[in-house]
């Protein structure tokens, strides 16, 4: 499944889940003639009791059957972490970063048998700034959806929709991007459809081989808006047609949301309402599947959380699977969804690669997840040197370039440099990181107070603040009336005299508990790779999802009317 809707009903799409060839490989990595597994796509080889700990390279490997020539475009969801695609022994696609989206046209594809293979490598490598032994594990493998689309030789490229209240009503610009493959020009019609009705019909003439953007403003005096109370959806539907044709010749659909984002007065409002976000940080990562969820877990995942009264999660270190964010669309979920880089200190930063690894990620994170209305915050660089000013040029360079992808939505980053942060005046919401009764003795309440002071002195004025991550270590059935650290009890009571010091502070716009389940992390040397059971076990359910003492006080904060 790649989608929770349809996303083309004139395209043809071939999903290519199923069972795939698979062989490691060491040395120089050709083609190979014989493959020693059959593994699950999507999936992690870690799933496999041979590879469970496998780090390395590895072919897949699948047959593919065209009963016509044809453009194809192949869509790789997830490919963990570096993918070099081959159609029939031909290299045509090389792609770093596990968590973001890629695809490759090939434009004329012959009708008969066809080999896809893909060789992936998720090594710690030289060439690899972002993916390094981390506090969360790096799993191996075609980890998300696949697949295969028959394309005209013209074709949409990709659509966005940004809404925005105005003068009563709701409007929206509508984007689309048209691709034309052949060597001639074409002329086509652009028709788009939302609530029953047709919002754009304009006639366009492309060069040869070239992608042009389309760019129109419609209002829409009759939807009704989403929120977290009331998700309403509307299918947006873009076909293009030839001249004097009457079926289309491709289509795209958009399943979008009318809402609108503002940062003010110490406030983050939705539609004009001030909202207090109060969620998890949310790792893909479960001991059954590694980090490929299977829907039925994504959708147990919130289950869970909205029991406990949640209204938002944040994508901790990296973007989602689309299908978690279709699933927070439509139960008004609202995301904070984060660029992958995670904990790099100002050596980290200075690899020769991070600046255009983080470059790319971005882009791909705010092209393929635009239109949910589920995210409202876009964020960069999690606990990395924002206390520089050589960090600052990072911090500067990412958030700039997300907005001018996106100037709808609020940018941020989580800090842990607390009083010493330089790059507070770049964001527009202040997010810290601290773990008072963990790392630190000090009084939830008193530091996050002071924190909010300092940060009015240092570029932070009049901007929300949110308490990105908090929290505590608690292994599932250690239980002790000592309540030392690591029991279930010191758990709950650090989650709740950080909920209770927080939710009751005016100037505190949101909190995220670090974290909602228990993780894996990267088995290594130094205190954030010796966790143990080499686990990071801050999770308030455990890698299986089962509740901890922890669970019943985040519901007693998040949904109290739950306990009166």
């Amino acid at each position: 499944m790649i989608r929770l809707y349809c996303k083309h009903r004139v395209r043809a799409v071939t999903e290519l889940e199923g069972m795939w060839d698979f062989a490691p490989v060491e040395g120089h990595p050709a083609i190979p003639d014989c493959y020693d597994y059959r593994l699950p796509v999507p999936g992690c080889w870690e799933s496999h009791p041979e590879l469970n700990t496998y780090r390395g390279r590895g072919w897949y490997r699948k047959e593919i059957q065209l009963e016509q020539q044809t453009p194809i475009r192949l869509e790789f969801k997830g490919v963990s972490h570096t993918a070099d695609v081959y159609w029939d022994g031909h290299h045509i696609a090389h792609h770093y970063n596990a968590y973001t989206p890629f695809y490759v046209v090939v434009p004329d594809v012959s009708a008969g048998n066809h080999e896809l293979t893909v060789l992936v490598d998720n090594r710690f490598t030289p060439e690899s700034a972002l993916h390094i032994p981390n506090d969360y594990y790096t799993y191996g493998g075609l980890i998300r959806p696949v697949a295969l689309e028959r394309i005209a030789d013209v074709f949409i490229d990709r659509v966005h929709f940004t809404p925005f209240y105005q003068d009563g009503n709701w409007w929206a610009d509508i984007e689309t991007w048209i691709t034309n493959l052949a060597a001639e020009s074409k002329t086509i019609t652009l028709q788009a459809d939302l609530a029953g009705e047709t919002c754009i019909a304009q006639t366009l003439h492309l060069a040869v081989q070239s992608t042009v953007k389309h760019q129109s403003t419609v209002c829409f005096p009759t939807v009704k808006p989403w929120s977290h109370q009331d998700p309403q959806l509307y299918y947006l539907s873009v076909q293009l047609y030839r001249a004097e044709e009457k079926h289309p010749l491709d289509d795209w659909i958009e399943r979008v949301g009318f809402r609108q984002i503002e940062v003010a007065d110490g406030q983050i409002r939705i539609n004009g309402k001030a909202v207090t976000l109060k969620g998890f940080c949310r790792h893909e990562d479960h001991p059954l599947v590694g980090s490929s969820f299977p829907l039925q877990l994504m959708v147990q995942d919130l289950d869970l959380m909205e029991q406990m009264g949640a209204n938002a999660v944040r994508t901790a270190h990296y973007p989602h699977d689309e299908r978690f964010l279709d699933l927070c669309d439509e139960r008004g979920i609202y995301v904070w969804e984060e660029n992958h880089a995670r904990g790099l200190d100002l050596e980290r930063m200075r690899h020769p690669l991070f600046a255009n690894q983080c470059k790319t990620c971005n882009r791909e994170m705010v092209q393929h997840h635009y239109n949910h209305p589920s995210i409202i915050i876009w964020g960069v660089l999690n606990e990395c040197s924002s206390d520089t000013e050589e960090g600052r040029v990072h911090y500067k360079t990412q958030l700039h370039q997300i907005r001018t992808m996106d100037r709808s939505r609020p940018v941020s980053f989580a800090s842990d440099k607390h009083f010493t942060d330089r790059c507070l005046d770049l964001a527009d919401i202040l997010s810290f990181n601290i773990y008072p009764g963990w790392y630190i003795e000090d009084e939830p309440g008193d530091l996050s107070d002071r924190l909010y002071q300092w940060a009015e002195q240092n570029g932070g004025k009049g901007k929300p603040m949110i308490i990105s991550e908090f929290g505590g270590d608690g292994f599932y059935g250690y239980r002790s009336l000592t309540k030392v650290k690591g029991t279930e009890e010191r758990q709950a009571e650090i989650i709740g005299r950080c909920l209770q010091a927080f939710l009751s502070r005016e100037a505190i716009a949101g909190v995220f508990i670090w974290q909602f389940c228990d993780c894996r992390v990267t088995e290594g040397e130094g205190w954030l790779l010796t966790r143990a059971k080499t686990m990071n076990s801050k999770g308030i359910v455990d890698e299986y999802r089962r509740p901890k003492l922890a669970y019943e006080t985040v519901r007693r904060f998040f949904s109290p009317e739950s306990h009166t």
